[in-house]
């Protein structure tokens, strides 16, 4: 699944964080390919450090971490921890499962660059044991999702793959990076 230099919203593949459905589509122009409940911020929307907020607008996959773990992998740091969540562990703490999809941001002063830098607030798609509240805003930036869908969400999305986050479908394709 590549863009090569899209001139259309029909053209492109690309993720859409639909934050007012609580829903993250994999897309192709128009045409949803595949689709999953997800959670974002219980702060809302916005881009400043440490808002606690999701980031809007157009960012790309700059890292994936995790391939080959089980999909129940603890990650911290980015890393494996070498354990596997089970529901002894508890839901309540925000745990990092199975993958990560390390989102850069796009847009200069928006979500890219000084204190609304979307990388180096280290904003991810990840797996979370919270399930029960997958469907509504209740994380502390991140994108979440079940741990089996970032698994195959995963195994679907290249690296620089387009990912917008917001509450309407964005109007444009994605700025270009380079």
């Amino acid at each position: 699944m590549s863009n090569p230099s899209p001139s259309s919203p029909a053209e492109y593949a690309w993720l859409w964080v639909d934050a007012r459905q609580q829903r993250v589509e994999l897309r192709q122009g128009s045409r949803i390919r595949w689709s999953a409940p997800a959670s974002t911020a219980r702060a809302g929307l916005g881009e400043l450090r440490d808002s606690g907020c999701t980031p809007r607008g157009w960012h790309e996959i700059r890292a994936r971490i995790g391939a080959g773990l089980p999909a129940t992998a603890i990650l911290r740091g980015r890393r494996w921890t070498g354990r596997c969540w089970s529901a002894a562990d508890g839901e309540e703490a925000d745990w990092i499962l199975g993958r990560i999809l390390w989102l850069s941001g796009l847009e200069s002063g928006r979500n890219r660059g000084g204190p609304v830098d979307t990388f180096r607030r280290y904003i991810y798609l990840h797996g979370t044991a919270q399930r029960g509240r997958l469907g509504t805003a209740a994380s502390a930036g991140c994108v979440r999702l079940a741990p089996e869908d970032i698994c195959a969400l995963f195994e679907l999305c290249p690296p620089r793959l387009p990912v917008y986050i917001g509450v309407d479908t964005p109007l444009s394709p994605p700025p270009r990076r380079y």
